[in-house]
């Protein structure tokens, strides 16, 4: 650790229960220690057959079930998720399902003001943070809002024991995307770096272990635990480079989220590294690697997950308009960012080319 210590770190009020059956047996008493008397349920059509089974366990307790969730969290979807809690006369919200299912969890507390609870069945993180995302007229904003932050997780492995090997991988490197920009974020913290390191490490981990036995609870309560470590570092830091890149292919070129984080993450932490030593480090630390980004391509092309840009449908003519659009939003990142920086990044990453190739 080091000797100049000089940090602020805010603990946010969110309650975690985690264990196996958590989903249908401990959501209800969450919903009753919250007071909640009538709840709506959202999901996405993938997930609806487990959204039912929790508003089944809660009863009376739940007032219907919207299941129109969709990725990036369009406007017109987030409108119909307020219009249908406020028609049902809704005092909360659960939200069951993947990153698409708690964002959409989080638009209708951000714009009602009602609790949330959050049952993750993936390892995205979004649950943990009070991070918000809108997509419309073609981009995708975020801010950070307390509204949104879940003031109950239900961390249930058995939950994502049906969840496809090739999207826990990529809804995995996506948690671990959390934990690696935290470390270099300005607003870091020795507790932050303590639990992105094991986050990392947990996953990187678990992850084979699920490719290799998806069936398997305890390798999947070990990726969900990851997740966890890892949205919390999200969710008590600034997002950088990786995050702001990442919102801008989703939004604007309407790229799938995890794997765009997956592709993306080695090629930012090479971008970045020489301006956050100590963050690849730590990394390459918990990966038991000597080089961190080489180390976090490996992993995902070892777990079979996509490695390039173009395999994801973005185009080549692409490049210059997204890298003009990184470059001109705002937001903090250990190395200065700039439209050129943005594009050779970009265009190592469409190619698949290894990520020394950006440090080069």
């Amino acid at each position: 650790m080091r000797d100049d210590l000089d940090f602020s770190y805010e603990s946010r009020p969110v309650r975690v229960v985690f264990r196996a059956g958590a989903a249908l047996s401990a959501t209800p008493g969450e919903a009753d220690r919250l007071g909640l008397r009538r709840v709506l349920v959202v999901c996405g059509t993938r997930g609806a057959h487990t959204a039912r089974a929790v508003a089944d366990a809660l009863g009376p307790r739940c007032v219907g079930v919207h299941d129109r969730a969709r990725m990036h969290v369009p406007a017109e979807v987030a409108d119909a998720a307020v219009r249908a809690a406020r028609a049902a006369g809704a005092d909360g919200c659960v939200a069951v399902g993947g990153g698409s299912s708690i964002g959409l969890g989080k638009a209708v507390a951000l714009r009602t003001g009602l609790p949330l609870i959050a049952v993750p069945s993936t390892y995205s993180g979004s649950e943990m943070t009070p991070v918000w995302g809108l997509t419309e007229h073609g981009g995708k904003r975020t801010g950070r809002d307390a509204r949104v932050q879940p003031r109950s997780v239900v961390y249930d492995p058995e939950l994502t024991l049906s969840l496809p090997v090739p999207l826990s991988v990529t809804s995995g490197v996506n948690a671990l995307a959390h934990a690696v920009e935290a470390l270099y974020a300005p607003d870091t913290s020795p507790l932050v770096q303590l639990m992105a390191e094991d986050g990392v490490r947990a996953l990187a981990r678990a992850l084979p272990e699920v490719a290799g036995e998806p069936t398997s609870l305890g390798a999947r309560g070990r990726a969900l635990y990851g997740a966890w470590l890892c949205g919390s570092c999200l969710g008590a830091t600034t997002m950088g480079l990786h995050h702001k890149l990442c919102h801008v292919l989703g939004g604007t070129f309407d790229l799938p989220h995890a794997e765009t984080h997956t592709v993306v993450l080695p090629y930012a932490l090479a971008h970045n590294a020489p301006a956050a030593r100590d963050a690849a480090d730590a990394v390459a630390r918990a990966l038991g690697a000597a080089d961190a980004p080489t180390a976090l391509w490996e992993l995902a092309g070892r777990l079979g997950a996509p490695r390039s840009l173009a395999e994801l449908g973005l185009r080549e003519a692409d490049l210059a308009v997204a890298a003009a659009q990184t470059a001109g939003q705002a937001y903090a990142n250990p190395r200065p960012v700039t439209a050129d920086g943005v594009l050779a990044l970009l265009r190592a990453a469409h190619e698949g080319l290894p990520p020394t190739a950006v440090a080069r």
